[in-house]
């Protein structure tokens, strides 16, 4: 496995460093993500059993990841508050914690975390299940009866992903910044009443946006990157692993890039 892993970052980073191949692929997953946005529509209209994998893929993409998710953001709001409340009771700046909750659990790491987690466990399912379907000659078995795999296959993954990026990163977000109310009775015992309204007064409508539009963004990069390194092997079985391998590193690659690009231009355009 580790091999494998190994393997699929020096492909990416080759791809990358080939300007004709990495142009190529640029402008192919582009045309990919213009074609399935294209197929959205006729798939709400039309498509009854793309339903049924729309609602398993947040199952297991939302549902499924409850847990981790939970434990992730407890940790991460107990941490703020354990980091973050002595070093602002030394300046006499304890209302600041509302802002550093907000600005690291909803604005930075919610929308990321909770990327990486669904990197971790739905890119790798999803390429190397239709990969799968590729070299079993599913795929081609659904294009002579003339069904679209791009509205079949590709519409609902990227719907399913990119709702359940969302939802998942609101829960944490609730958590997060739920449980750091229990760590800060430990420092300064206040009432929930204060606490929420603490955070309500520090919480904007701009800092809510941004971080649903990381998700979207994180969503579609995750789905859409899964469905094209599925769709790309050939006939070997030997590639359904390394199919999914790709999808997971190049998703952790861009989701970091996008991540860093949408904070710089948040803080250059609206702070």
């Amino acid at each position: 496995m580790s091999i494998l892993f190994w393997s699929a970052i020096v492909y990416n980073i080759n791809t990358m460093l080939n300007p004709v191949n990495a142009l190529n692929k640029i402008f192919y997953n582009l045309g990919f993500f213009a074609r399935t946005l294209a197929g959205v529509g006729s798939f709400i209209r039309n498509s009854k059993t793309s339903f049924k994998i729309l609602i398993m893929q947040i199952l297991f993409t939302f549902v499924h990841a409850l847990g981790i998710s939970t434990l992730l953001a407890l940790a991460i709001g107990a941490a703020v508050n354990i980091i973050g409340m002595p070093f602002l009771s030394m300046i006499s700046q304890q209302s600041l914690i509302y802002s550093l909750l907000i600005l690291l659990i909803t604005r930075e790491l919610g929308p990321l975390l909770t990327a990486f987690i669904v990197i971790a466990r739905s890119a790798t399912a999803i390429a190397t299940e239709i990969a799968g379907m590729v070299v079993s000659h599913e795929v081609e078995a659904y294009i002579s009866v003339g069904i679209d795999p791009i509205e079949h296959l590709a519409v609902p993954r990227f719907l399913g992903v990119t709702i359940s990026l969302v939802l998942l990163n609101i829960y944490f977000s609730v958590f997060g910044l739920a449980g750091s109310y229990v760590i800060a009775q430990f420092f300064n015992r206040m009432s929930i009443e204060s606490y929420f309204s603490g955070l309500l007064q520090n919480l904007s409508l701009k800092s809510i946006l941004f971080s649903i539009i990381k998700s979207v963004s994180f969503g579609a990069i995750i789905s859409i990157g899964a469905v094209i390194n599925g769709f790309s092997v050939e006939r070997a079985s030997t590639e359904v692993p390394v199919a999914g391998l790709k999808a997971v590193t190049s998703a952790f690659a861009l989701c970091i890039v996008v991540n860093v690009f949408l904070s710089a231009l948040y803080y250059i355009v609206l702070a």
